[in-house]
This record gives structure tokens, C-alpha cells and sequence, in this order.
């Protein structure tokens, strides 16, 4: 959830998917001419590339920030808030956004617009349409306070996010917008915002939520679950609940990577878990998968160019974590510098004077034997030579990387570096 206000007031960002759902008007809204009906073809492959770009450079970002602790963020949430930071940015601030979100250079406000709208279209009748193996929703807010005046080709275009709150009464905006966010996400993240986080000052809030929940395609059997050791690192190890199954997955030995890989489907085989899994003993395991970690290794696992589906022996830990993090570092590593009076963000109302105070995302995960609840240098093994076993062993008592895939709409909804069962919380 962010927060445009005059002075500082704490925004959040949380499990959140971000959809606007704009129309095309006469007014010069977006560009100097918002009447054209074409747009580049290759906006929506364009939006689906920069998702996953931007996720992995968030990854790398967060991971160097805090290498020892778990991580675990939502990298769709985030992107579509930037998104719509983007859409009601102007000049320098609207280039830096695009350029940090690795949107084309030579594609215009316009043409993503369209392309994010036919996306969102696309999401909703998916959503209509339904399943009865996961649960994938998505939702957003855009509070704005009634003394705010928002340009006319704007209400058009975000029509059925845009709600009027009055900030002065701060305890009823505050239980609203928390109500808001409770039910979009199931319950599961309660009380976003503190009591005393909204005041009369406050001006604009983009509140967006995302839930996930979905049952492995193939669950573990509760009884073969049981307490094992889980190597921290060479000199510490706790123990753990490990699930264990046998069964036949896509799995891989990834030379570029570096890192085994598996694929746990979710019933409906729409979205699914990506396990990396560096080598056992090997002191920068994850640092080192993550530098090799690139648009392009990631499409040799998502588009399974790698992936061999066999019979594997897996074990994996049951865990929770739930994490905030202060975002204002995170994104301005990232190249988006919003955090200051000279950004501008005069397409929302058609004046300056509204600028980001602060950012935060939270994001929660629950992953046992039934499925997933989501609401972040030398080698030891030969990749070449060695047979390997079958059935093969993939035993995940050592750190490891996560991420959930959504196989539909080609984006990267979370991700998530599991590094001790001591860090399931954090904040």
C-alpha cells in the first residue's frame, strides 16, 4: 500500500496484485493523443517481460540487503503498484518509473494501458470462469480524499478503483481501508495499517491485495511427515518438520544455474512452485545461484527446456513465514527515485505537489502437506559426469530458493529464499 501525502505518512505495500481497468478517452490523458484505437503488439509480451525482470532484480536487491534471513515478497504486487505509480507519473519521474519497470523504450503510456487493461480483462473472465483447485484473486483501491481533485480522464480510467475516503476521521478511514485489506486476503493479513498511521494530511493511498491458495497437485501423506535436521550452514543446524513423498515430477541439473530444480504443480496445473536448490556443503549456495539467476536461466525452467518430468524422492520442510519490508532502499536500488518533493505525479490530478512518503510490502506464506497459502561458490556436485539416481533425491535440509509461478499469465506472483526454520517471522 502507498501513501501520497504532504508529510510523512507510513505506506504500505502488501500480497497485492494491482489491476486497473481504463478506457480509452478524447482527453490527453496519458499521451498527446489518447483517441488511437492500435497499440504495439508486443505491449502485452512487453508487460509480462518486465514483470519477470523486475523480479529478479528485486530478488537479487532484497537478497543482498539481508543474505542470512528468510525472504519472502510478492514481485507481481510490487510491479503492478509501479505500474500504477507510472500511469499517473509525468516527465522525469514517469521516465524514470518506465526505465526502472523495464518497459520499452520506444512503447508509450498508451499502448501499456491497453495492454494492461486486455490483461486484466483476460484475468477477470479467468476469475469468473473459476476453479475448484486454487484460489488466484486479485484486487485494489485507490483511496484518494475528497479535497483531492482527480482529472476527468483519470476517473474514466481507474473508475472501479477510485474511492473517496475522508482521512480527518483517521480511526474509521483507518478500520476501512484494514477491513478492505483483511477481506481481500482471507484474513490473513490483519491490521495493516497501525492507529495512528492516517491524519488529515494524508491525500492518496493505493491499496492493493493479493491472495493465493492452492493444493498440491500431488500432496504429501501427513504420517511420512517428521522432525529432521535442516543444515543452516556448516556450523549450525535446527531441526525441522520435513513432508517426504515419491512421486514423479519435472525436475532438472542445471549447469547454468548451478542448482537442482524441481516443479510442484498445484491442482489445475495453472500456477506451480519452482524448488532451486543449491549443492549441499556449498558455502555461497544461494548467492551464487542468484547471480546466474537471469531472464534467461528462468525461461529454461518456466518454458521447460530443461525440465525432464521422472520419478523423484522429495523432501521438503513445512514452514510460515510472513515479512515486511521497508521498500524505499528496495526500490531506490532499483532506480525508481519517488521519495522526494521534485517527483511528479501531475497526471492524477493535473498539478504537482503529491509525492510518495514512504513504502512498505508485506506478505505472508503458508506451505504444509495439503498445498500453499500465500497472502520473498564452488560446487561440490559434478553436472557432467555422474549418473544420476533413480529415483532421483531431492532433499531440501539445506537453504534453498522459491518462487510461484503463474503459467497463464507468465508472471512471477512470489518469491522467496528459505534460509533457517529460526526465521519463519520476520519483520
Amino acid at each position: 500500500m502507498l501513501y501520497f501525502s504532504k508529510n510523512k505518512i507510513s505506506p504500505y505495500f502488501l500480497l497485492v496484485v494491482l489491476s486497473v481497468c481504463p478506457m480509452l478517452t478524447i482527453q490527453q490523458c496519458l499521451t498527446k493523443d489518447d483517441t488511437k484505437s492500435t497499440t504495439d503488439p508486443n505491449a502485452r509480451l512487453a508487460l509480462f517481460k518486465g514483470q519477470q525482470e523486475f523480479s529478479l532484480a528485486m530478488l537479487q536487491t532484497v537478497n543482498s540487503m539481508q543474505p542470512q534471513g528468510n525472504i519472502f515478497f510478492s514481485p507481481f504486487s510490487v510491479y503492478q503498484a509501479m505500474l500504477l505509480a507510472y500511469f499517473v507519473s509525468a516527465n522525469h519521474t514517469e521516465d524514470s518509473i518506465k526505465k526502472a519497470i523495464f518497459l520499452p523504450k520506444q512503447q508509450d503510456k498508451l499502448s501499456t494501458m491497453q495492454a494492461y487493461t486486455l490483461e486484466k480483462v483476460f484475468q477477470s473472465m479467468r476469475s469468473i470462469n473459476g476453479s475448484s483447485s486454487y484460489e488466484l484473486n486479485s484486487a485494489n483501491r485507490l483511496f484518494i480524499s475528497p479535497e483531492q481533485k482527480v482529472k476527468d480522464c483519470m476517473e474514466d480510467l481507474f473508475k472501479d478503483e477510485i474511492e473517496t475516503i475522508d482521512f480527518t476521521k483517521s480511526a474509521e478511514a483507518t478500520a476501512h481501508i484494514n477491513k478492505w485489506v483483511s477481506t481481500q486476503t482471507k484474513g490473513h493479513i490483519q491490521n495493516l495499517l497501525p492507529d495512528d498511521s492516517l491524519s488529515q494530511e494524508t491525500e492518496l493511498i493505493l491499496a492493493n491485495a493479493a491472495y493465493f491458495k492452492g493444493l498440491w497437485k500431488s500432496k504429501f501423506l501427513k504420517e511420512n511427515s517428521r522432525k529432521e535436521l535442516f543444515y543452516v550452514n556448516s556450523s549450525k543446524k535446527v531441526f525441522v518438520t520435513m513432508m517426504r513423498q515419491k512421486g514423479t515430477f519435472n525436475y532438472a541439473i542445471s549447469e547454468n544455474l548451478g542448482a537442482h530444480v524441481l516443479e510442484m504443480p498445484y491442482k489445475g496445473d495453472d500456477v506451480c512452485m519452482y524448488i532451486l536448490l543449491p549443492p549441499f556443503a556449498s558455502p555461497n549456495g544461494i548467492t551464487n545461484v542468484l547471480k546466474r539467476l537471469t531472464l534467461k536461466t528462468l525461461h529454461e525452467i518456466v518454458d521447460e527446456d530443461i525440465m525432464i518430468p521422472r520419478p523423484v524422492e522429495v523432501s521438503v520442510p513445512k514452514f510460515t513465514v510472513e515479512q515486511s519490508l521497508n521498500m524505499i532502499p528496495i526500490l531506490e536500488e532499483l532506480g525508481i527515485k519517488i521519495f522526494d518533493n521534485s517527483s511528479d505525479f501531475s497526471s492524477l490530478t493535473g498539478k504537482k505537489g503529491i509525492s510518495f512518503n514512504d513504502a512498505v510490502h508485506k506478505a505472508k506464506i503458508q506451505v504444509d502437506e495439503d498445498g500453499t497459502v500465500a497472502a520473498a561458490a564452488t560446487a561440490i556436485l559434478s553436472f557432467r559426469s555422474s549418473r544420476p539416481l533413480d529415483p532421483a533425491q531431492f532433499i531440501c535440509n539445506h537453504p534453498f530458493i522459491y518462487l510461484l509461478y503463474d503459467k497463464v499469465s507468465q508472471t512471477v506472483l512470489f518469491l522467496g529464499v528459505y534460509n533457517s526454520p529460526e526465521s519463519s517471522q520476520n519483520s
